[in-house]
């Protein structure tokens, strides 16, 4: 798939948000080391350190289903005038789970430009786990 068509599909995630309290809707999409598409949207919840990002949503939903991730979609509202990219939670997860290789594809949430990076260039001296 392309990004566009990775972050179209992360786009259509959104509308499956439960965001009643920040209203900061998001959706992502991870490509599996299969080739499947796994989904993810935010899950909120008033305790906030009970709420889960988009990105972990999905990659969780990965290893459910047998797959690691291998590129990391996430569509979500800009923030503070630029894409918004994954928060360090997320990063740290996608490292554990996809290496410093993984890749992430940011887009707005209407039709905006995209970018990418690796989880390597956004976590440089990121703590490793050796499995």
């Amino acid at each position: 798939m392309t990004d566009d068509e990775l972050i179209a599909a992360a786009r259509r995630n959104i509308e499956h948000s439960y965001a009643p309290f920040s209203k900061f809707r998001t959706g992502a999409v991870v490509v599996g080391t299969d080739g499947s598409l796994i989904h993810g949207t935010i899950v909120e919840n008033v305790s906030l350190g009970l709420a889960m990002c988009a990105e972990r949503v999905a990659m969780f939903n990965a290893v459910v289903g047998g797959t690691r991730p291998v590129t990391l979609a996430l569509a979500a509202p800009d923030t503070d005038g630029g894409l918004t990219w994954p928060c360090g939670a997320c990063l740290q997860v996608a490292l554990e789970l996809g290496g410093d290789e993984l890749r992430i594809v940011v887009g707005d949430d209407d039709s905006g430009p995209t970018s990418d990076a690796t989880v390597g260039e956004l976590l440089p001296r990121g703590p490793h786990v050796e499995l």
